[in-house]
Protein backbone atom coordinates (compact mmCIF):
# COMPACT_ATOMS: atom_id res chain seq x y z
CA UNK A 1 0.00 0.00 0.00
CA UNK A 2 1.38 3.40 -1.02
CA UNK A 3 0.48 6.04 1.57
CA UNK A 4 0.12 9.50 0.01
CA UNK A 5 -0.29 12.65 2.10
CA UNK A 6 -1.82 15.92 0.86
CA UNK A 7 -1.51 18.67 3.45
CA UNK A 8 -3.54 21.91 3.46
CA UNK A 9 -4.70 22.28 -0.18
CA UNK A 10 -7.45 24.26 -1.84
CA UNK A 11 -10.79 22.54 -2.33
CA UNK A 12 -10.10 21.25 -5.85
CA UNK A 13 -7.71 18.76 -4.28
CA UNK A 14 -10.95 16.74 -4.24
CA UNK A 15 -10.54 16.27 -8.00
CA UNK A 16 -6.80 15.69 -7.81
CA UNK A 17 -7.27 12.87 -5.29
CA UNK A 18 -9.90 11.19 -7.47
CA UNK A 19 -7.51 11.36 -10.42
CA UNK A 20 -4.64 9.93 -8.38
CA UNK A 21 -6.74 6.95 -7.33
CA UNK A 22 -8.18 6.29 -10.80
CA UNK A 23 -7.67 2.60 -11.73
CA UNK A 24 -5.29 2.10 -8.78
CA UNK A 25 -5.69 -0.47 -6.04
CA UNK A 26 -2.75 0.32 -3.75
CA UNK A 27 -2.98 4.11 -3.26
CA UNK A 28 -4.04 5.17 0.23
CA UNK A 29 -4.75 8.90 0.67
CA UNK A 30 -4.16 10.82 3.88
CA UNK A 31 -5.51 14.36 3.96
CA UNK A 32 -5.08 17.27 6.36
CA UNK A 33 -6.40 20.81 6.47
CA UNK A 34 -6.87 23.50 9.09
CA UNK A 35 -10.56 23.42 8.17
CA UNK A 36 -12.20 20.28 9.54
CA UNK A 37 -14.91 20.53 6.85
CA UNK A 38 -12.62 20.80 3.83
CA UNK A 39 -14.45 19.04 1.02
CA UNK A 40 -11.60 16.76 -0.04
CA UNK A 41 -11.83 14.91 3.28
CA UNK A 42 -14.69 12.98 1.66
CA UNK A 43 -12.30 11.21 -0.75
CA UNK A 44 -9.48 10.60 1.73
CA UNK A 45 -8.86 7.28 3.47
CA UNK A 46 -7.60 9.10 6.59
CA UNK A 47 -8.28 12.67 7.65
CA UNK A 48 -6.82 15.01 10.26
CA UNK A 49 -7.12 18.69 11.16
CA UNK A 50 -3.68 20.22 11.00
CA UNK A 51 -2.42 23.07 13.19
CA UNK A 52 -1.66 26.50 11.75
CA UNK A 53 2.11 26.75 11.98
CA UNK A 54 4.83 28.49 9.99
CA UNK A 55 8.39 27.94 8.84
CA UNK A 56 10.50 25.72 11.12
CA UNK A 57 7.57 24.71 13.31
CA UNK A 58 5.59 23.58 10.30
CA UNK A 59 8.53 21.62 8.90
CA UNK A 60 8.88 19.83 12.24
CA UNK A 61 5.18 19.05 12.20
CA UNK A 62 5.40 17.67 8.65
CA UNK A 63 8.40 15.47 9.40
CA UNK A 64 6.74 14.15 12.53
CA UNK A 65 3.48 13.52 10.65
CA UNK A 66 5.28 11.58 7.92
CA UNK A 67 6.97 9.34 10.48
CA UNK A 68 3.83 8.81 12.55
CA UNK A 69 1.64 7.93 9.56
CA UNK A 70 4.25 6.04 7.51
CA UNK A 71 3.91 8.42 4.56
CA UNK A 72 5.51 7.26 1.31
CA UNK A 73 4.69 10.27 -0.87
CA UNK A 74 4.14 13.83 0.37
CA UNK A 75 2.24 16.18 -1.97
CA UNK A 76 2.52 19.58 -0.27
CA UNK A 77 0.60 22.76 -0.97
CA UNK A 78 0.93 24.69 2.28
CA UNK A 79 4.54 25.56 3.06
CA UNK A 80 5.73 24.33 -0.33
CA UNK A 81 8.72 26.69 -0.46
CA UNK A 82 9.96 25.75 3.02
CA UNK A 83 9.32 22.08 2.32
CA UNK A 84 11.35 22.25 -0.90
CA UNK A 85 14.19 23.85 1.06
CA UNK A 86 14.07 20.94 3.52
CA UNK A 87 13.40 18.26 0.91
CA UNK A 88 16.42 16.20 1.98
CA UNK A 89 15.01 15.85 5.50
CA UNK A 90 12.01 14.04 4.11
CA UNK A 91 14.06 11.96 1.70
CA UNK A 92 16.29 10.88 4.58
CA UNK A 93 13.28 9.31 6.31
CA UNK A 94 12.16 7.57 3.12
CA UNK A 95 9.53 10.08 1.96
CA UNK A 96 9.30 11.11 -1.69
CA UNK A 97 8.22 14.74 -1.98
CA UNK A 98 6.33 16.06 -5.00
CA UNK A 99 8.12 19.38 -5.20
CA UNK A 100 11.10 20.52 -7.23
CA UNK A 101 14.42 21.71 -5.83
CA UNK A 102 14.40 24.86 -3.73
CA UNK A 103 16.64 26.92 -6.01
CA UNK A 104 14.18 26.92 -8.91
CA UNK A 105 10.99 26.82 -6.80
CA UNK A 106 12.16 29.90 -4.92
CA UNK A 107 12.73 31.84 -8.15
CA UNK A 108 9.47 30.80 -9.81
CA UNK A 109 7.47 31.66 -6.68
CA UNK A 110 8.73 35.26 -6.84
CA UNK A 111 7.17 36.87 -9.89
CA UNK A 112 9.85 39.46 -10.67
CA UNK A 113 12.71 37.00 -10.15
CA UNK A 114 10.93 34.61 -12.51
CA UNK A 115 10.56 37.37 -15.11
CA UNK A 116 14.28 38.15 -14.85
CA UNK A 117 15.07 34.47 -15.34
CA UNK A 118 12.90 34.27 -18.46
CA UNK A 119 14.51 37.42 -19.86
CA UNK A 120 18.05 36.23 -19.16
CA UNK A 121 17.40 32.85 -20.74
CA UNK A 122 15.42 34.33 -23.64
CA UNK A 123 12.30 32.28 -22.97
CA UNK A 124 9.05 33.58 -24.42
CA UNK A 125 7.76 37.09 -23.79
CA UNK A 126 7.75 39.07 -20.55
CA UNK A 127 5.60 42.21 -20.19
CA UNK A 128 7.11 45.53 -19.14
CA UNK A 129 6.87 45.93 -15.39
CA UNK A 130 8.03 47.94 -12.41
CA UNK A 131 8.24 46.90 -8.75
CA UNK A 132 7.32 49.53 -6.16
CA UNK A 133 6.92 49.88 -2.39
CA UNK A 134 5.77 53.49 -2.00
CA UNK A 135 3.23 55.86 -3.54
CA UNK A 136 5.69 58.08 -5.42
CA UNK A 137 7.31 55.10 -7.13
CA UNK A 138 3.86 53.71 -7.88
CA UNK A 139 2.87 56.91 -9.69
CA UNK A 140 6.15 56.93 -11.63
CA UNK A 141 5.63 53.30 -12.66
CA UNK A 142 2.06 54.06 -13.67
CA UNK A 143 3.17 56.92 -15.94
CA UNK A 144 5.96 54.80 -17.44
CA UNK A 145 3.61 51.95 -18.38
CA UNK A 146 0.86 54.29 -19.59
CA UNK A 147 3.18 55.92 -22.14
CA UNK A 148 3.48 52.60 -24.00
CA UNK A 149 0.18 50.86 -23.28
CA UNK A 150 -3.49 51.73 -23.10
CA UNK A 151 -4.17 50.54 -19.54
CA UNK A 152 -2.27 49.71 -16.38
CA UNK A 153 -2.86 47.04 -13.76
CA UNK A 154 -1.10 45.94 -10.58
CA UNK A 155 -1.06 43.42 -7.76
CA UNK A 156 1.04 42.52 -4.76
CA UNK A 157 3.94 40.26 -5.67
CA UNK A 158 3.13 37.91 -2.81
CA UNK A 159 -0.36 36.97 -3.90
CA UNK A 160 -2.18 33.76 -4.73
CA UNK A 161 -5.15 33.52 -7.03
CA UNK A 162 -4.89 37.18 -8.04
CA UNK A 163 -6.79 38.41 -4.97
CA UNK A 164 -5.03 41.78 -4.99
CA UNK A 165 -5.17 42.26 -8.76
CA UNK A 166 -6.64 45.59 -9.86
CA UNK A 167 -7.08 47.32 -13.22
CA UNK A 168 -6.78 51.09 -13.09
CA UNK A 169 -9.82 52.57 -14.81
CA UNK A 170 -10.44 56.29 -14.39
CA UNK A 171 -13.64 56.19 -16.42
CA UNK A 172 -15.74 53.58 -14.67
CA UNK A 173 -18.92 54.72 -12.93
CA UNK A 174 -19.15 53.72 -9.31
CA UNK A 175 -22.94 53.48 -9.30
CA UNK A 176 -22.95 50.85 -12.04
CA UNK A 177 -20.52 48.78 -9.97
CA UNK A 178 -23.32 48.19 -7.46
CA UNK A 179 -25.03 45.93 -10.00
CA UNK A 180 -21.97 43.74 -10.53
CA UNK A 181 -19.97 41.32 -8.47
CA UNK A 182 -16.93 42.72 -6.70
CA UNK A 183 -15.03 44.60 -9.39
CA UNK A 184 -11.30 44.52 -10.00
CA UNK A 185 -11.46 48.03 -11.48
CA UNK A 186 -10.31 51.01 -9.44
CA UNK A 187 -9.48 54.64 -10.17
CA UNK A 188 -5.96 56.00 -9.78
CA UNK A 189 -7.17 58.46 -7.14
CA UNK A 190 -8.60 55.62 -5.07
CA UNK A 191 -5.38 53.62 -5.41
CA UNK A 192 -3.31 56.56 -4.20
CA UNK A 193 -5.69 57.16 -1.28
CA UNK A 194 -5.43 53.56 -0.12
CA UNK A 195 -1.68 53.19 -0.59
CA UNK A 196 -1.02 56.52 1.14
CA UNK A 197 -2.22 55.02 4.42
CA UNK A 198 1.27 53.56 4.87
CA UNK A 199 4.72 54.99 4.13
CA UNK A 200 5.92 51.72 2.66
CA UNK A 201 3.87 48.74 1.51
CA UNK A 202 4.62 45.19 0.44
CA UNK A 203 6.13 45.05 -3.07
CA UNK A 204 3.62 45.68 -5.85
CA UNK A 205 4.21 44.86 -9.50
CA UNK A 206 2.86 47.44 -11.95
CA UNK A 207 2.44 46.28 -15.53
CA UNK A 208 0.33 46.76 -18.68
CA UNK A 209 -3.17 45.34 -18.76
CA UNK A 210 -3.22 42.34 -21.10
CA UNK A 211 -6.79 42.16 -22.46
CA UNK A 212 -6.49 39.04 -24.61
CA UNK A 213 -7.14 35.37 -23.85
CA UNK A 214 -5.69 33.79 -20.72
CA UNK A 215 -4.06 30.41 -21.33
CA UNK A 216 -3.32 28.03 -18.48
CA UNK A 217 -1.01 25.15 -19.45
CA UNK A 218 -0.94 22.09 -17.19
CA UNK A 219 2.43 20.41 -17.64
CA UNK A 220 4.38 17.34 -16.52
CA UNK A 221 7.73 15.98 -17.61
CA UNK A 222 7.63 12.20 -18.14
CA UNK A 223 9.95 9.51 -19.52
CA UNK A 224 8.17 9.61 -22.86
CA UNK A 225 7.85 13.36 -23.30
CA UNK A 226 6.32 16.47 -21.78
CA UNK A 227 2.60 16.62 -21.18
CA UNK A 228 1.37 20.10 -22.15
CA UNK A 229 -2.37 20.78 -21.92
CA UNK A 230 -3.29 24.42 -22.71
CA UNK A 231 -6.69 25.64 -21.47
CA UNK A 232 -8.00 28.90 -22.90
CA UNK A 233 -9.99 30.68 -20.18
CA UNK A 234 -12.49 33.52 -20.29
CA UNK A 235 -15.14 34.93 -17.95
CA UNK A 236 -17.50 31.97 -18.34
CA UNK A 237 -17.24 28.42 -17.04
CA UNK A 238 -16.57 27.13 -20.53
CA UNK A 239 -12.89 26.66 -21.34
CA UNK A 240 -11.24 25.29 -24.44
CA UNK A 241 -8.32 22.94 -24.85
CA UNK A 242 -6.47 24.50 -27.77
CA UNK A 243 -3.01 23.40 -28.88
CA UNK A 244 -1.57 26.68 -30.11
CA UNK A 245 1.83 26.01 -31.69
CA UNK A 246 3.43 29.17 -30.26
CA UNK A 247 2.31 28.38 -26.71
CA UNK A 248 3.59 24.80 -26.97
CA UNK A 249 6.91 26.01 -28.36
CA UNK A 250 7.42 28.41 -25.44
CA UNK A 251 6.57 25.66 -22.93
CA UNK A 252 9.03 23.30 -24.62
CA UNK A 253 11.69 26.02 -24.46
CA UNK A 254 10.92 26.52 -20.78
CA UNK A 255 11.51 22.83 -20.10
CA UNK A 256 14.64 22.78 -22.24
CA UNK A 257 16.26 25.72 -20.45
CA UNK A 258 14.83 25.35 -16.95
CA UNK A 259 12.91 22.11 -16.63
CA UNK A 260 10.84 20.88 -13.71
CA UNK A 261 10.40 17.28 -12.62
CA UNK A 262 7.08 17.77 -10.84
CA UNK A 263 3.73 19.02 -12.19
CA UNK A 264 3.50 22.72 -12.90
CA UNK A 265 1.12 25.25 -14.41
CA UNK A 266 2.36 27.89 -16.86
CA UNK A 267 0.08 30.88 -17.38
CA UNK A 268 0.00 33.28 -20.33
CA UNK A 269 -2.08 36.31 -21.27
CA UNK A 270 -2.35 37.77 -24.76
CA UNK A 271 -1.82 41.33 -25.93
CA UNK A 272 -1.77 42.08 -29.68
CA UNK A 273 -1.43 38.37 -30.52
CA UNK A 274 1.63 37.97 -28.27
CA UNK A 275 1.37 35.46 -25.37
CA UNK A 276 3.08 37.08 -22.38
CA UNK A 277 4.13 35.12 -19.30
CA UNK A 278 1.93 35.73 -16.27
CA UNK A 279 3.55 33.20 -13.94
CA UNK A 280 4.64 29.62 -13.42
CA UNK A 281 3.02 27.80 -10.51
CA UNK A 282 5.20 24.98 -9.18
CA UNK A 283 2.14 22.87 -8.39
CA UNK A 284 -0.92 21.44 -10.08
CA UNK A 285 -3.52 24.04 -11.00
CA UNK A 286 -6.98 24.31 -9.52
CA UNK A 287 -8.47 23.42 -12.91
CA UNK A 288 -6.22 20.50 -13.81
CA UNK A 289 -9.18 18.11 -13.75
CA UNK A 290 -10.63 19.94 -16.77
CA UNK A 291 -7.43 19.51 -18.76
CA UNK A 292 -7.22 15.84 -17.81
CA UNK A 293 -10.82 15.09 -18.77
CA UNK A 294 -10.61 16.88 -22.11
CA UNK A 295 -7.29 15.28 -23.10
CA UNK A 296 -7.65 11.85 -21.52
CA UNK A 297 -4.24 12.32 -19.85
CA UNK A 298 -4.22 11.87 -16.08
CA UNK A 299 -1.42 14.16 -14.86
CA UNK A 300 -1.85 13.54 -11.08
CA UNK A 301 -1.74 9.77 -11.58
CA UNK A 302 1.24 9.98 -13.93
CA UNK A 303 3.09 12.21 -11.44
CA UNK A 304 2.56 9.87 -8.49
CA UNK A 305 3.56 6.80 -10.48
CA UNK A 306 6.59 8.69 -11.79
CA UNK A 307 7.77 9.36 -8.23
CA UNK A 308 7.42 5.65 -7.54
CA UNK A 309 9.51 4.79 -10.59
CA UNK A 310 6.53 3.29 -12.39
CA UNK A 311 6.42 4.17 -16.06
CA UNK A 312 2.92 4.69 -17.45
CA UNK A 313 2.25 5.30 -21.11
CA UNK A 314 0.22 8.23 -22.36
CA UNK A 315 -0.58 9.77 -25.72
CA UNK A 316 -2.17 12.97 -26.90
CA UNK A 317 -4.08 13.26 -30.17
CA UNK A 318 -4.31 17.03 -29.55
CA UNK A 319 -8.02 17.13 -30.24
CA UNK A 320 -9.43 20.52 -29.35
CA UNK A 321 -12.44 20.40 -27.03
CA UNK A 322 -14.62 22.76 -25.05
CA UNK A 323 -15.05 21.84 -21.41
CA UNK A 324 -17.05 23.30 -18.53
CA UNK A 325 -17.67 22.64 -14.86
CA UNK A 326 -20.66 22.81 -12.55
CA UNK A 327 -20.93 22.98 -8.79
CA UNK A 328 -22.13 19.77 -7.14
CA UNK A 329 -23.30 19.69 -3.51
CA UNK A 330 -21.32 17.38 -1.23
CA UNK A 331 -22.08 16.52 2.37
CA UNK A 332 -18.91 16.86 4.42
Amino acid sequence: MVRIWLNHWFSTAYNIINLIKENEQDFYIIGTNENEHAVYKTVCDEWYVEPVLKDKEYIEYCCSFCKKHSVDIFMPRRGMLSISKNKSRFENIGVKVMVDDYEIVNILNHKTEAYELFLNKHIGYVPDYRTVTNVNDFLSAYEFILKKYKQVCFKFIEDEGGKSYRLIDNNHKRYTMLFKKQSTRITLDDVVTVLSEVEEFSPIIVMPYLPGDEVSVDCLKTDNGIVMLPRVKDFTRVEKIKYNAQILEICEEFYEKIGLECPCNIQFKYLDDIPYFLEVNTRMSGGIQMSCLASGINIPNLAVNGLLGRKKEWSNNKEEKCIAHIEVPIIV
